[in-house]
């Protein structure tokens, strides 16, 4: 039996019980959630030292960092110092996304630090190693990619990104709408290179049933990407991109009828009018199932801030349904995020996390807010520094940029509102 199917007979297992734990929900929450495919607990069996994490409706929005080798000169060294930055960050899941050096390597050396949820796109590596031994990515065979699939969830990968409702269809759809962005998802637009140059269906679409079969083999959640995601706000929910969705949806259901957990990787760039449709349309089309959001970005300008971008639009996002977002970093458009810029792309992402859900109200954020407002009004420093998202960065401002007042705020100084206002208002203020 699978994980789904266990838990569609009643059965809650150890990883549900740690991760309603973590939660602080009841058990039987997460087994009915995922039972019904509103919740996902990404758990292969071969990753040992992995700690559940539940993504899904009526839980705390995750997030998740990406790293991996991505030149002949990157080293797997540096790629764990980035894989612990982003753990030291709070990041709930890492995808490793190496597309050159010791692939293999690389991913069960993350596998094995990483105490969360490991995902990857196998596309990656396909293309990779296609190029590397034929000099193309064209001349990858559907044989190739399927290896690579069964190889990585060997490995112990707890959840796959891959791109199996791009079909010629939604090509065509693309190509006679005029988009101003034609593709910009690395592994979908390599997969639907390979499908015009050879005129053939997408294999990954094709041979959908095999990679289910790999799926429930070895216990790996499915991530199902979009290959038509937008990349510019001009073509945010043109034709392509819903048909793609419509195809996302039946693939779900196919997912669920065969015993495999599966969430829906999506969009990408769109404006801000376009968030509360998309994420309805998702649920809707995808029966529930949860959603993954790169960003969005809402708006082309933010290079270098693109961080910041995701963020305002994750938290709307969240607040909209979404369950699980994808950070952005200040490199994303311009290149390869260093260690420091993972660590500002991880906290950018939790902060528009907290904020959805705060949005849809959730309990244990409103307590952690309120918890601040407190300390906030006591003057508690220590505490105010304890409970903020990035509490090594507040430590250090707090220390460097102020006057040194130990009771007032560091703005206001001696007319700090806080103290002025305790001696005529009945509270006890509590300075530390």
């Amino acid at each position: 039996m699978s994980f789904l199917e266990d838990a569609k007979n009643g059965v809650i297992t150890k990883e549900i019980e740690a991760a309603a734990a973590v939660e602080g929900v009841a058990a039987e929450v997460i087994r009915k959630g995922v039972a019904d495919g509103t919740i996902v607990v990404p758990c292969n069996p071969a990753h040992k030292m992995l700690k559940p994490v539940a993504i899904g409706k009526g839980l705390r929005t995750k997030v998740s960092a990406s790293i991996g080798l991505d030149s002949k000169d990157a080293t797997v060294a540096y790629e764990l110092e980035k894989l612990q930055t982003a753990l030291d960050a709070g990041t709930n899941a890492i995808m490793d996304l190496s597309v050159a050096g010791d692939m293999d390597g690389a991913r069960r050396f993350i596998l094995a630090a990483s105490p969360v949820p490991v995902g990857t796109l196998p596309l990656y590596q396909t293309v990779a190693e296609a190029s590397r031994k034929y000099g193309s990515a064209l001349k990858m065979t559907s044989e190739q990619m399927l290896e690579v699939i069964e190889l990585q969830a060997a490995d112990g990968v707890d959840f796959m990104a891959l791109h199996c409702a791009t079909t010629l269809e939604t090509i065509e759809r693309a190509k006679n709408e005029g988009r101003i962005d034609p593709l910009v998802s690395y592994g979908g637009s390599h997969i639907i290179g390979w499908m015009v140059h050879h005129k053939k269906e997408n294999p990954l679409y094709e041979n959908y049933d095999r990679i289910l079969e790999i799926a429930k083999k070895y216990g790996v959640t499915l991530s199902l990407a979009d290959g038509m995601r937008p990349g510019c706000l001009a073509d945010s929910l043109d034709g392509a991109q819903v048909q793609e969705l419509v195809i996302l949806g039946e693939l779900v259901g196919r997912a669920r009828e065969a015993g495999v957990q599966i969430m829906v990787k999506g969009p990408g760039h769109m404006p801000l009018n376009h968030i509360k449709d998309t994420m309805t349309l998702q649920k809707s089309l995808c029966k529930g199932a949860p959603y993954f959001v790169f960003g969005p970005l809402l708006t082309d300008l933010g290079v270098g801030y693109d961080h910041i971008n995701a963020a305002i639009g994750g938290a709307l996002s969240s607040w909209y349904g979404a369950e699980f977002l994808c950070y952005v970093t200040p490199a994303e458009h311009i290149g390869n995020p260093d260690a420091s810029q993972v660590h500002q792309g991880v906290i950018a992402a939790r902060i528009a996390a907290q904020a959805g859900d705060l949005a849809k109200g959730l309990p244990e954020a409103i307590q952690w807010d309120l918890a601040m407002s407190n300390a906030r009004r006591d003057l508690n420093w220590l505490e105010q520094i304890r409970l903020a998202v990035d509490p090594r960065h507040a430590e250090y401002v707090r220390k460097t940029r102020n006057d040194g007042e130990i009771s007032a705020c560091a703005m206001c100084g001696k007319f700090c509102a806080m103290e002025i206002i305790a001696e005529h208002m009945n509270f006890d203020k509590h300075s530390c």
